[in-house]
């Protein structure tokens, strides 16, 4: 009866850590509902998450709208559709992929979006619900090429001014430049220097094809989080950087706006032997993301989300413009160059989210979702915005 009782207690010692690793969480939220920010899928896992949405945009009235006539206009429907995907290949580390697709027709822009493949490792998981994970992901921005339309107009100011010291020079050295005749002379005779001089000053907007910056990159990040019985809470913060590269292919357009009577943007480039298309080099940069997450759970079936998200996009830059131009073009490309150094284009996001998800089985759960953007771009920002909402339903499932 005691050599029973010894090998017993020999046995229960022995279990205890395994029933110890098998201790749920309430409700289990953590590796069983997909929308709980603090998800992770258990050892040999697979989940998926498809999110379908539609968005409606208001421009503001940046420099680079006013340059497009876009300011004030709205942009609706915009399609995004996002694909994340995980595994797990313990209980504690977990490989994740994720795409996005966003179509606007009203800006005839289209593509991949976003694009992130990486780890995450669960640091702590501890028995009075604290969580606390590190992840850092591959940024996929370098997939596809940078692409838009660089539309240029010469200043048309400084080609006058040209003109206007010509005809004052022809005047002070006793020219008479009353005389239709003299004046055409001298006029004709000042306008390449005109035309290259409003190059030289030119200014324009990208008109942009995708949504890819065309450089790769990584992420690195930290999310912690608790779970208070039904309420869980959580918070991250990540860096993403990029690095620059001639991912890009810009077409160049002049404007036909005349700059001087007979000369155009357009006629002067097409006189120089300006290449159809440019590629340039474009910047490294750093940027954050930061975000506060809410989720509670009503019951096994039923269960919303609530989140604040912060997104700092730095201001893109020209390191150079890569394609080879004629020598007479040589002082223009290194104008734009100096013009696109810094483009003045970046900007804070700031949104806020609300979600219900219904759980129909084990491994099949619906949610639909909305958000609602502010934001603070800067003056050739084409991302700025008076208004900007997102609505989606997002299907998750795993096996």
């Amino acid at each position: 009866m005691k050599k029973s009782l010894k090998l017993a207690a020999a046995a229960t010692i022995l279990a205890t850590p395994a029933i110890a690793d098998t201790i749920p969480v309430p409700y289990n939220t953590l590796n069983t509902n997909m929308e709980n920010p603090l998800y992770m899928p258990g050892a040999r896992v697979f989940y998926s998450k498809l999110s379908n949405g539609l968005m409606l945009k208001v421009a503001d009235d940046s420099a680079a709208h006013k340059d497009k006539h876009h300011d004030g206009s709205t942009e609706f429907p915009i399609i995004r559709i996002q694909e994340e995907m995980g595994y797990g290949i313990t209980d504690r580390l977990a490989a994740h992929f994720s795409v996005q697709y966003t179509h606007d027709d009203d800006i005839q822009r289209t593509g991949l979006s976003a694009g992130r493949l990486g780890l995450t490792y669960r640091l702590l998981n501890l028995y009075n619900g604290f969580v606390w994970d590190v992840y850092g992901d591959l940024h996929l921005g370098g997939i596809g090429e940078m692409r838009g339309q660089y539309n240029i107009a010469g200043d048309a100011d400084t080609a006058n001014a040209v003109i206007a010291g010509a005809l004052k020079t022809a005047a002070a050295s006793g020219m008479d430049i009353r005389d239709p005749n003299v004046q055409g002379a001298v006029i004709a005779q000042a306008a390449p220097t005109a035309l290259k001089a409003s190059l030289l000053n030119a200014n324009g907007v990208i008109d942009y094809d995708n949504y890819s910056n065309g450089m790769w990159g990584f992420h690195v990040g930290t999310k912690v989080g608790k779970v208070w019985d039904k309420l869980t809470t959580s918070a991250f913060v990540e860096v993403l950087r990029t690095f620059g590269d001639d991912n890009s292919r810009i077409r160049i357009a002049g404007s036909n706006t005349p700059i001087l009577a007979n000369y155009s943007t357009a006629l002067v480039l097409a006189q120089l032997g300006a290449p159809a298309e440019v590629a340039a080099e474009f910047k490294s940069v750093t940027e954050v993301n930061a975000g506060l997450n809410a989720f509670y759970q009503w019951t096994s079936k039923w269960s919303t989300g609530a989140w604040f998200r912060y997104e700092h996009h730095a201001d893109q830059g020209i390191e150079k413009i890569t394609t080879n131009v004629a020598p007479e073009l040589a002082p223009v490309k290194k104008a734009l160059e100096d013009k696109l150094s810094d483009m003045n284009d970046g900007f804070d996001a700031y949104i806020i989210g609300l979600s219900a998800a219904h759980q129909f089985t084990d491994h099949a759960q619906v949610a639909v979702y909305g958000e609602y953007t502010f934001d603070n771009a800067h003056e050739r920002s084409q991302n700025g915005t008076d208004a900007k909402v997102e609505a989606g339903v997002r299907v998750n499932f795993k096996f």
